[in-house]
């Protein structure tokens, strides 16, 4: 039998699920990897061990179901070129691509694990990881071969932008045929950026409708830089995730409102292109499921912190605080269509984050302090 702990003397407990809500003095007990009991202090049942977090709050562990952690290179120029007033446009992925194709294994393993742990750091006990710095059959192989040994939440964007010198029609059969032969066998995903500069409609559903024909979940990088077709064909393919939302016209809106696919919108992309932030309130409003991810990224957003895209969200989008950490917990988990996590209910993953605060209010109250008192990942202490 495995020790359990119980975590006592919790000032608020913010579970995210229905049926529990949020319970003031509250307590968790944990065994081996699972949650087996939640309520208040004074009926906690006895454990091997406890953890008394001195009326602190807890949260579920943060889900980040949008990420680009396996390149190499650094692009600090092109965000201060940003800063000085030129535009985003995708085209900067090229210049991933080339650093990533020259980087060996234990290079990109290395920013992995560390921008991995920096995840972990700030609370994100579940994440996704996308491919797409590969842009050819070995290096997206070897890009979720790499992914796969930090999180089982990979996903295929060979469909990110189309190489330089690359005929478009040549290179989405390439992607679709013995690209994603490669690459299924290390995905969950299959991912594409339906924008321009990158991926019309048409292109965009071949690519999809491969991944899904090969076993893979579908997501969308959608509205992005301006109204497209993402959101529509999202919906079409019953997508997880559309990813970005930055611009929507009505039909996106309601198309989303008529279905199961997740808005997740990614503020810190907004913060680091001085782009304008996705109307969150308007969507919550509408009906819409949104969640926040980071899309920590080398070029468009390159940050790991979700406590800053939750501040981001109250203050530049509209949210309350809690529905800003309902988007970065159970609906971050809906955008990865997992049940075991981002909730705090008996019988699920015990991920769960100890802010060194007495309510999640100060995730956004305080913006940029870190509040991560103690991170508990399927059950261990890992901060």
């Amino acid at each position: 039998m495995t020790p359990t702990t119980a975590l006592t003397g919790i000032g608020l407990l913010a579970t995210q699920d229905p049926a529990l809500g949020e319970i003031s003095d509250a307590a968790v007990v944990i065994d081996g990897a699972s949650i087996v009991w939640v309520g208040p202090s004074a009926s906690v049942p006895a454990a091997d061990e406890r953890v008394d977090v001195g009326g602190r709050a807890v949260v579920p562990g943060f889900v980040d179901s949008h990420a680009h952690l396996v390149f190499a290179g650094d692009r600090s120029a092109e965000f201060e070129a940003r800063m000085a007033g030129k535009p985003y446009a995708a085209g900067g992925i090229r210049t991933t691509v080339e650093a990533t194709r020259a980087a060996s294994d234990s290079v990109l393993r290395a920013n992995l694990g560390r921008l991995s742990a920096e995840l972990l750091r700030a609370g994100v006990t579940t994440f996704e990881c996308k491919s797409g710095y590969g842009l050819d059959v070995a290096n997206e192989e070897r890009s979720l071969r790499l992914a796969r040994e930090a999180t089982a939440e990979t996903t295929f964007l060979g469909a990110h932008v189309v190489p330089p010198d690359t005929d478009r029609c040549a290179y989405v059969d390439l992607v679709v045929g013995p690209m994603l032969t490669a690459c299924a066998p290390h995905a969950r995903w299959v991912d594409v950026f339906c924008e321009r500069g990158a991926f019309d409609a048409s292109e965009s559903r071949a690519v999809l409708l491969a991944g899904i024909a090969a076993g893979l979940g579908a997501r969308v990088h959608a509205g992005q830089l301006g109204v497209g077709p993402g959101v529509q064909l999202a919906v079409e393919v019953d997508a997880a995730s559309a990813d970005h939302c930055t611009y929507l016209s009505a039909g996106d809106v309601d198309a989303l409102v008529h279905s199961d696919t997740v808005a997740t919108l990614l503020p810190l992309v907004e913060f680091s292109t001085r782009s304008p932030y996705p109307d969150a309130r308007f969507l919550l409003d509408a009906g819409v499921q949104v969640a926040l991810a980071t899309d920590c990224n080398p070029g468009s957003g390159f940050s790991t912190s979700m406590p800053l895209a939750i501040a981001l969200a109250v203050r530049e989008m509209g949210m309350t605080p809690a529905e800003a950490v309902r988007a970065a917990t159970a609906t971050g988990a809906k955008a990865l269509r997992r049940e075991d996590v981002g909730r705090i209910a008996v019988g699920l993953s015990a991920d769960l984050v100890v802010l060194d605060a007495p309510s999640y209010v100060h995730l956004a109250y305080r913006p940029g302090v870190p509040l991560m008192y103690q991170v508990w990942q399927r059950g261990q202490r890992v901060i």
